[in-house]
Formats: structure tokens, sequence, C-alpha cells
């Protein structure tokens, strides 16, 4: 789905068993086709959004790198290399700007670096691997978003998380589960409802294919 987070309005939508590069473009050139122009994306670090929109400014979810970072450190890191990364993440709620948020990133890397990099030898198959894996790959992997966290900062209207679209989901997920058990036919006819009453002006041909 692609939603205006300052109008409230479901722009476009599309139902999909998996998120796939081809649905991002499809949902660009459509937006397009209708006359939107698209100044900026800000999406959940899911590579092809990144690839669809290419060209088109990109601004990761403040929120979902957090989640990122969890899923390597858990929300109660046994570590102190994981407490402080999760601390650093957790700074981005925090209007943390760029160029601090850089300084404190290299100087994490710098200082856990042995840690991140310690290597444990299993003994029956001598084969090594990452003695922290997961802190490791949560560290990797802000690393790997840095320059897309603070896109914002060259345009204040750029959303920092996907939080409007986030909060919109939950409301529909309430008001779905009313119709549990329904096929999935007409859930998504009860789902097209739903969406194109956040819509503000849905055209006849849109109407014509949803209802």
């Amino acid at each position: 789905m692609a939603r205006d987070p300052y109008e409230k309005e479901n722009l476009l939508w599309s139902f999909e068993n998996t998120e796939t590069t081809e649905v991002y473009v499809w949902l660009k050139e459509s937006l397009q086709a209708l006359g939107y122009t698209i100044l900026s994306v800000t999406g959940d670090g899911f590579s092809g959004i990144k690839s669809a929109f290419g060209g088109i400014a990109y601004q990761m979810c403040h929120v979902h790198m957090e989640r990122l970072v969890i899923q390597g450190t858990t929300r109660n890191p046994q570590t102190e290399a994981g407490q402080v990364l999760l601390a650093l993440v957790r700074t981005l709620h925090q209007n943390t700007n760029s160029h601090l948020f850089h300084v404190r990133l290299k100087e994490y890397l710098e200082r856990y670096r042995d840690f991140l990099n310690e290597k444990t030898i299993h003994p029956l198959s001598q084969e090594q691997s990452w003695s922290h894996e997961g802190v490791r790959q949560a560290a990797l992997c802000l690393l790997r978003h840095e320059k897309y966290l603070f896109t914002y900062e060259h345009n204040q209207q750029i959303p920092k998380t996907t939080n409007s679209l986030e909060g919109h989901f939950r409301h529909v997920k309430k008001l779905i589960h009313i119709h549990h058990g329904a096929r999935r036919h007409n859930v998504q006819k009860i789902l097209h409802s739903i969406f194109l009453a956040s819509t503000t002006a849905p055209n006849k041909k849109r109407l014509d294919e949803v209802l």
C-alpha cells in the first residue's frame, strides 16, 4: 500500500502473497500514471523498495531500524556491546542529527571491533563461526542503513517512520477481525471498502475494479 501520511489518504494498494521488487515497481508506475509526483519514500528496509524507487529520496523507517537491531541484540541484551548498540539505535527517536549519530556509530565499531570479530572454533569440526553473531549482524545492519536514516534532514516533510501506515493497518486489523473466518475473496472486498473510505478521490474506474 502507498499512503500519504499527512493527508491520511490511501493512494493505492494491492493484495500480494509476497513482498517483491516487482510489486513496488507496479506501485510506483501506477501512482505516476495517476498523476502523482513521488518526492520521497519511507520504507522498512526491504531492498526491493529502494530498487523500485531508484532515483527517489529514500528514508529508512526509524522504528523498523530499531526492530532490525533488536533481532540481533534482543530487547534485553546480555552483553555490554549489545546494550550499547541498542541504546545507540534508540537515540534515533531523540532527534539525533546525522553527524552525531555517525560519530557515535564509528566510535562504537572501533570500541567493540574485537568483540564483533571474535570467532569460536568448534572442537569436533574445527570450523569457525562468529562468537557474537547476533550483535555483529545487528551492528552491520545499522551500518548498512545509516546513509538512509537521515534523508529527512534535507526535507522536513519526509516522514521518519511508517507509523501512519502501521497505525492504519492496526485499525484495519481490528475491523477485519469482526469477519474472522470469511473467505479470502470476501475479505479482500471488505478491505477494499475500508481502504476506499480513506481515499479522498477514487476515480470511477478504480471503484468499478474493487466493488
